[in-house]
């Protein structure tokens, strides 16, 4: 019923698929957005506590990832800060990191 070159055989169908893919293509960008929260999460709470300098170990005992940022901004001196939403980090030194907040 319908026309001739219709893809599903409902409505309820057409929905069905459509929401499956939704769902799909949702829970790879979910994953990633949990750990770009929590990576925020443990920039703002080094913040809190006034801590401007952090070593790369406590940041990964804090399961920091440093693969995910969303974002990269180029500072004065040309150094690269990474940043979370709205914490960010770059290297200070080795294996070290200064902590900065996007104004």
């Amino acid at each position: 019923k319908g026309r001739i070159d219709k893809k599903f055989c409902s409505e309820l169908c057409r929905n069905a698929s459509n929401n499956e893919r939704g769902f799909t293509d949702h829970k790879k960008t979910n994953s990633i957005n949990i750990i770009l929260k929590k990576n925020r999460q443990v920039l703002e709470k080094l913040n809190a506590q006034r801590i401007k300098k952090v070593s790369k170990e406590q940041l990964l005992q804090m399961d920091f990832n440093f693969y995910y940022f969303t974002h990269i901004r180029t500072a004065s001196k040309g150094v690269c800060c990474f940043f979370c939403y709205d914490y960010g980090y770059y290297s200070a030194e080795k294996d070290c990191y200064k902590l900065v907040n996007q104004v």
